[in-house]
C-alpha cells in the first residue's frame, strides 16, 4: 500500500468540544484511518467550542475524504474547512521577480532606469559580448518545455506543465543560486520550439530542455546546441544519467565490481534510456541490453526505428541477446529502470548474479517494490524520496549551471557530464558509503559546490 506523503497534505479547520478527550479523539480517529497527523493546534476558544487546526499526510484524495468522513461522524465535531496544504503551495505560482536594487529616490531612477540606463545599452551594443556581464544573462536560465512529457502525466501541454516547471525554478535557486524563469510554448512543432528558443536566447546565459517528448526532443537539443552561444541542457537526459552515473560509481564500490565488467539491463530506451547508456558507455559500461515494450533492442532487428533508437540497438547489446526483460535478468549485474512501474516482481531479480545493483526509478511507482527487492540485491535506489538512495536530477542541474554560468563554458560534452557525476560521487567518501547510502541526499549542501568545481575544473583543463 502506498504510504502517507507530504504530496496529500490536508489541513482541517474543525469545531470541536471544549475538552481533552475530544481533541485526543479527533487523533485517534484521524490515526485510525491511516492518516499521519502532523499537528493539532487550537486555533480559538470560545466557551464550550474550540476551532481547532489539524494537519495530516494522506495517501491520496480518496483517502483525505475517508479521513474527513469520519472525522464528521464524532459527537460535536463540525468539519468548517478542508484545505489542500500542495494546493495552497502553489497559489498565485511558486517564484518571483525581486529588483537587486531597491529604487529610493530620483538618484536611484536615474542609475537603474532613465537616463543613466541608456549608456550601459550603448556599451552592450558597442560590444555586444558585455550583455553577460551586464544583464541579467550573467546568472539567469530558461527553463523551456512544451509539457508534452511531463513526469509521469505524459502529454498534459504547457499551461499544466508550469508548475512542473516553477518548482524547476526554485531549485535552481535554492541549490545553485541560479536565477531561472518557465517558457512554457503552446506548440508541438520542432522547428517553432526551436525557433522561439533562438528568438529568447539573448536574455538568458543558458537553456534547461524540459519534459518534451522522445524523439523530438534529441533533434530539438542538437540543433539548438549547435545554433546558440550559450549551453543547452536537456534534464531529463542528461540530468538524469549524470545522476546515474554517479550512483552507480558508488554502488559498484559496495559490490566490488568495476563498470568494464558488469552486465547491464536497461529498462526504458527513450530520452533518460539513451543518455544513460551513452554516458555509462563513456565511463566504461561494455556489456548493456537495452529494453523497449518488444523486449531487447538488437542490431539485428533496427526496422521502423527512429535513428536514436536504431543507434542504441547498435551500439549495445554485444551478446545480440533476444526475449523479454525478465528473461535477461539472468546474470545480470545491474538493472536500471527508467521506463514504468510494477513492471517486475522481486522474486524475479533472483536470477540476477550475487552483489547485485537495482536502480528502480519509475515515478512515482518503482518498476519492482524496493522494500522486497532488498532481499535479493546488494543496493537498490529509486527515482523516490521516500526511500533510500534517491536518483534526483537536483543533485546535477543546478551545479551544472553553476559551473557553466561561472566559465562561460557552451559546450555541453560527455567529458563534462561525467565530471559532474564524479563530483556527486566524491561528496560520500569511501568509508562513508554503504548500501544506503551510495547517492548524496538532495539537501546536502555539499552537492552544488562539488558539481560546480567540477565544471570549473574542467574547464580550466580545457
Amino acid at each position: 500500500m502506498v504510504q502517507p506523503s507530504p504530496s496529500y497534505t490536508v489541513a482541517l479547520y474543525l469545531e470541536v468540544p471544549a475538552s481533552q478527550k475530544a481533541v485526543a479523539r479527533l487523533v485517534d480517529t484521524a490515526t485510525a484511518t491511516g492518516a499521519i497527523v502532523t499537528g493539532v493546534d487550537v486555533a480559538d476558544a470560545d466557551g464550550d467550542k474550540l476551532t481547532v487546526n489539524l494537519t495530516a499526510d494522506t495517501r491520496d484524495s480518496k483517502h483525505r475524504n475517508e479521513l474527513v468522513a469520519k472525522l464528521e461522524e464524532i459527537d460535536g465535531v463540525v468539519v468548517r474547512n478542508v484545505g489542500d496544504s500542495t494546493f495552497l503551495t502553489h497559489v498565485g505560482g511558486k517564484i518571483e521577480v525581486v529588483g537587486k536594487y531597491p529604487i529610493h529616490n530620483r538618484r536611484d531612477l536615474a542609475r537603474v532606469y532613465t537616463p543613466g540606463v541608456a549608456r550601459v545599452c550603448k556599451a552592450i551594443y558597442d560590444h555586444p559580448e558585455r550583455a553577460r556581464m551586464l544583464t541579467i544573462k550573467k546568472n539567469t536560465v530558461a527553463v523551456v518545455t512544451d509539457g508534452t512529457a511531463v513526469l509521469g502525466l505524459g502529454d498534459i501541454g504547457p499551461s499544466a506543465a508550469m508548475p512542473v516547471m516553477e518548482g524547476k525554478a526554485v531549485l535552481f535557486k535554492q541549490f545553485g543560486n541560479v536565477d531561472a524563469w518557465p517558457v512554457a510554448l503552446d506548440t508541438k512543432d520542432p522547428e517553432e520550439i526551436i525557433s522561439i528558443v533562438k528568438a529568447i536566447a539573448p536574455a538568458y546565459g543558458g537553456i534547461n530542455l524540459e519534459d518534451i517528448a522522445a524523439p523530438k526532443c534529441f533533434d530539438i537539443e542538437a540543433r539548438l546546441r549547435e545554433e546558440l552561444d550559450i549551453p543547452v541542457f536537456h534534464d531529463d537526459q542528461h540530468g538524469t544519467a549524470i545522476v546515474t552515473l554517479a550512483a552507480l560509481i558508488n554502488a559498484l564500490k559496495i559490490v566490488g565490481k568495476k563498470i568494464e565488467d558488469v552486465r547491464i539491463v536497461l529498462s526504458g530506451v527513450g530520452a533518460a534510456g539513451s543518455a544513460i547508456a551513452k554516458l555509462l558507455m563513456a565511463h566504461g559500461a561494455t556489456d548493456i541490453v537495452g529494453y523497449g515494450r518488444t523486449g531487447a533492442l538488437s542490431s539485428a532487428n533496427t526496422e521502423g526505428m527512429n535513428e536514436h533508437r536504431k543507434w542504441l540497438a547498435e551500439n549495445t547489446n554485444p551478446r545480440q541477446v533476444t526475449g523479454s526483460l525478465k528473461e535477461g535478468l539472468k546474470g545480470a549485474d545491474v538493472f536500471i529502470g527508467v521506463s514504468s512501474g510494477n513492471l517486475l516482481e522481486p522474486e524475479d531479480l533472483e536470477v540476477m548474479s550475487d552483489g547485485a545493483i537495482v536502480f528502480a526509478m519509475a515515478n512515482p511507482i518503482p518498476e519492482v517494490d524496493p522494500i522486497r527487492a532488498a532481499d535479493y540485491a546488494a543496493v537498490v535506489a529509486t527515482g523516490r524520496s521516500d526511500f533510500p538512495n534517491q536518483i534526483n536530477n537536483v543533485l546535477a542541474f543546478p551545479g551544472l549551471f553553476r559551473g557553466l554560468l561561472d566559465t562561460g563554458i557552451t559546450d555541453i560534452s560527455t567529458e563534462l557530464l561525467r565530471a559532474a557525476s564524479t563530483g556527486i560521487a566524491s561528496v560520500i567518501a569511501d568509508d562513508e558509503i554503504s548500501p544506503v547510502y551510495i547517492i548524496p541526499g538532495a539537501f546536502d549542501t555539499r552537492v552544488a559546490d562539488a558539481v560546480a568545481k567540477a565544471v570549473r575544473k574542467f574547464a580550466e583543463a580545457e
